[in-house]
């Protein structure tokens, strides 16, 4: 079965900002996500990605951990995580269910 973007999707929301305790996809940090089918059948998957702020301590941590649940998919091959900056993030980037948690009316 291929992968899709939303399946991955659904996977990096396993990941939750260590100090927000808000998972990241909901806090809008992943702004792009490609599936490219290789030639073994496996498929890779590229992650466009920001951090809150560019000195974000948790960093490490939040690859590391999309990269261990994307790779978890079934059919999953080698899985990119980088790290861009534009567009800067906002808190308008989260969504409704985000601001509800961390009380940003």
């Amino acid at each position: 079965m291929p992968i899709v973007e939303d399946a991955v999707r659904e996977a990096l929301k396993n990941v939750i900002d260590p100090e927000l305790f808000v998972n990241i996809v909901d806090l809008g940090l992943i702004y792009e996500v490609d599936v490219a089918e290789e030639k073994d059948g496996k498929q890779n998957v590229s992650i466009d990605m920001t951090m809150t702020s560019p000195a974000c301590p948790a960093a490490p941590q939040l690859i590391a951990n999309a990269k261990s649940e994307v790779g978890k998919l079934d059919g999953a091959g080698e899985v990119e995580v980088k790290i861009v900056m534009t567009p800067p993030w906002t808190p308008d980037c989260m969504t409704e269910d985000a601001k509800d948690q961390l009380g940003i009316f």
